[in-house]
This record gives structure tokens, C-alpha cells and sequence, in this order.
């Protein structure tokens, strides 16, 4: 089975939280990290197999638009997601995604 990468940029700490709880909860997959993009920009970080990572990406928006609901409606907490499908391996050479902290190895 096809190994995927997925990413959901939302505003602040609470929200990106939130989503990657959700994530990890809502499909078999790892939460790899988090990436401050800019300011109170962030990007969570999951890798699984492609259908799981789908599904935990899904789950992670609709957690970003809930929390937006709650919030300012003048900012959105929710910015962007994406699953790359079986990236390819020269992806590893330019990006943290691949790659595993020691604090996650344990939760593989």
C-alpha cells in the first residue's frame, strides 16, 4: 500500500493543535511534526497510507472550520491543506516531512 504525506495550515497554536488531535484520532496515521510557516502560521504534519491520510485530512479542515465558527469571524484559522499521494523519493532530499523525530519514533 501507497504511503502518503499530509499537511493542514491553520492560524495559532490552539487550532493546530486541535487539528492534529483530530487527525491522529480520526485515521491510522503519524504525526510527524509541525512547521511555524510565519507568524502565528502552522503546519501539521501527518504520514500514513494514502486513504488514512485522506480521511485524517479531511477530519483536520472540518476541526479547523469548527474552531473558526467559535472564533473572530474576521480571521480564518483555517488557510490550506493538501495530501501528496506516494511522493516521490527525492521529496525526502528537500523537505522535513519524511522524516521522523526521535520524540515520534515512539508512538510508529
Amino acid at each position: 500500500m501507497g504511503m502518503a504525506v499530509g499537511l493542514v495550515e491553520v492560524l495559532g497554536h490552539p487550532p493546530a493543535l486541535s487539528v492534529a488531535d483530530t487527525m491522529v484520532k480520526a485515521a491510522k496515521v503519524t504525526f510527524v511534526g509541525y512547521e511555524k510557516v510565519s507568524g502565528a502560521r502552522l503546519t501539521i504534519i501527518i504520514r500514513g497510507p494514502v486513504g488514512d491520510v485522506k480521511r485524517a485530512v479531511e477530519a483536520g479542515v472540518e476541526a479547523a472550520k469548527k474552531i473558526e465558527v467559535l472564533s473572530s469571524k474576521d480571521k480564518a484559522l483555517f488557510l490550506s491543506a493538501t495530501v501528496i499521494p506516494r511522493p516521490h523519493e527525492n521529496l525526502e532530499a528537500i523537505t522535513k516531512t519524511m522524516r521522523f523525530s526521535s520524540a515520534i519514533e515512539q508512538f510508529r
